[in-house]
């Protein structure tokens, strides 16, 4: 009977019977009376008087953040505590966002951007400064649904931050719609061209105001895209002739660009894919002429890090700014949901493999996206893959060193579970013990979940350090504050160390240069003597 109704209902749907306003049309949780009284998470309504949300054309709704301040309290009851501080109110132009996070998940996200006024009455965009991330008209609220620890896309936001270009802000907070509780989303930057994102200026039409900004996405076939005239490749190199690789334009706007910017864009990128395709190990790479390796290196160890199954692949944003500013291509992390061992396909549970390897499993399951030839390409040169080795260590001696690692999960848990967003969140979708697609794992608890996010990690991380020589146990000469560099900073930490005999926060190993058991002002000349001459 259930299934009958639920077939009539979508019949109704597809044939333009059901109208705004029915109930089921909004994707309610499955407990909607979850009560809110407290939270140290951002509160955020949105009001659509019930109206049908649409996942391609945007509808107007009123919105209302109250967020007294990070570190504060916020209150849903307004009347009772007067005088919260409201982070944005206003109208905007809402839809619904994703793709298999649309259509694989019960709780759906939103994108949304803030108008003047109404859409009825004329509203366009404007740009607001939300939960201080900086002025912008484009924002999205995450749904994590099928990630079950609601913190896999943050996690891979923090640990490449501090190496990448430019890396999307988020935030969590806790969304009634139409009174309704709807659960933690995550209040988040899309990849875009603003001031406080990319930065990307518009591209004109000649010299060097043609050649960017321009943002570019490697994914499916369903928007219009640059289809690349080299195919994608096996574990041998060789092609798969009736595979392709699509990308999509996403600022400009395809219907906004010129003929001359589509031209000059795809232009240049046939002439990365040219040097790519014709690298051979032994040959001079030309390639770095019009790709960014070290930021390459940095998004390759993103995806592989989280052996992520849409990686590179899909989701797979690029930009180039103009030719004055950098010429050359750069990568940025976006949707890693089901990375860190969330995925039960395509092997991506596995802690011991490279996924840009896996063409053969993708292909040979008759997935028509797959790893574009690139990564093969950069993975044949020995000084790519040295550097990545090197980059790999830097990484781990600072933001990736373990502790540090499980240190920023547990401060995510923290702040997902001091006043009962979690637990709200799991009355409203009551998820615990249930596959949800495409779960690997299927966790009883919140503290299940995390524990097997940390252990999957920690095994991950082994593996990688195997296979990239790096002993998390050695000692970096002369890295005396342990960020995973010898530099100047090393200097004032050691004279600090030996005026203070304070051990804080310094190796004392480390900063022993001279190799004779004991810290002294002879190791900070040598310290000094190394910066300036490279040798010890």
């Amino acid at each position: 009977m259930k299934k009958a109704l639920i077939l009539i209902l979508a019949l109704l749907a597809t044939t333009g019977v059901a109208h705004a306003g029915w109930w089921w049309d909004n994707y309610p949780p499955d407990n909607t009376d979850v009560r809110l009284t407290v939270t140290n998470l951002p509160i955020v309504w949105l009001d659509v008087d019930g109206n049908y949300i649409d996942q391609e054309e945007r509808i107007t709704a009123r919105m209302k953040i109250i967020h007294n301040g990070d570190g504060e309290l916020n209150y849903a009851d307004t009347v009772a505590h007067p005088g919260q501080r409201i982070d944005y109110e206003g109208y905007v132009a809402l839809r619904y966002r994703g793709n298999s996070s649309f259509s694989l998940s019960d709780k759906k996200p939103y994108s949304f951007r803030p108008l003047d006024k109404p859409l009825e009455d004329g509203g366009t965009k404007k740009k607001v400064n939300i939960l201080g991330m900086g002025k912008d008209n484009n924002w999205a609220l995450l749904a994590p649904y099928n990630d079950k620890s609601m913190m896999r896309d943050l996690l891979a936001f923090e640990v490449s931050r501090p190496w990448m270009e430019y890396t999307p802000k988020g935030k969590y907070c806790e969304l009634f719609l139409d009174g309704i509780y709807y659960g933690v989303f995550i209040m988040t930057e899309v990849v875009s061209n603003g001031k406080y994102r990319l930065n990307l200026p518009d591209p004109g039409s000649e010299g060097d105001e043609l050649t960017g900004g321009y943002l570019m996405e490697i994914d499916r076939n369903d928007e219009e895209n640059y289809i690349s005239k080299y195919h994608p490749v096996n574990n041998n190199g060789t092609p798969y002739n009736n595979q392709y690789i699509h990308i999509q334009y996403k600022s400009p706007d395809y219907e906004d660009m010129t003929s001359e910017q589509i031209k000059y864009i795809t232009g240049q990128i046939d002439k990365m894919e040219t040097a790519l395709w014709n690298y051979h190990p032994g040959q001079t790479p030309t390639y770095q002429e019009y790709l960014d390796e070290t930021n390459f290196i940095d998004y390759q160890i993103a995806m592989e890090l989280g052996h992520n199954v849409d990686g590179y692949r899909l989701s797979a944003k690029f930009f180039k700014r103009r030719d004055s500013e950098d010429p050359r291509f750069k990568m940025v992390v976006w949707d890693m949901n089901i990375a860190y061992g969330n995925s039960n396909y395509y092997a991506g549970s596995r802690t011991d493999n490279w996924f840009y390897t896996t063409n053969n499993t993708l292909n040979n399951e008759g997935d028509p996206q797959l790893v574009p030839f690139w990564w093969y390409k950069l993975n044949t040169n020995p000084a790519y893959t040295e550097g990545f080795k090197n980059r790999w260590a830097q990484y781990r001696r600072t933001n990736l060193r373990s502790d540090r690692v499980m240190a920023t999960i547990d401060s995510l848990v923290n702040v997902l579970t001091s006043h009962g967003a979690e637990q709200r969140n799991s009355q409203a979708w009551p998820r615990w013990g249930e596959y949800v697609w495409p779960n690997y794992y299927v966790a009883s608890s919140f503290s299940d979940e995390i524990t097997y996010l940390k252990d999957w990690l920690t095994r991950r991380i082994k593996w990688m350090d195997n296979q990239l020589g790096f002993d998390p146990n050695a000692v970096v000469r002369g890295d005396v504050n342990i960020d995973g560099m010898v530099n100047i900073s090393d200097v004032t930490a050691l004279i600090d160390y030996l005026l203070t005999n304070s051990v804080t926060a310094i190796d004392v190993d480390a900063a022993d240069c001279d190799g004779d058991g004991k810290v002294s002002i002879a190791d900070v000349t040598i310290l000094i003597d190394y910066l300036l001459t490279g040798k010890w």
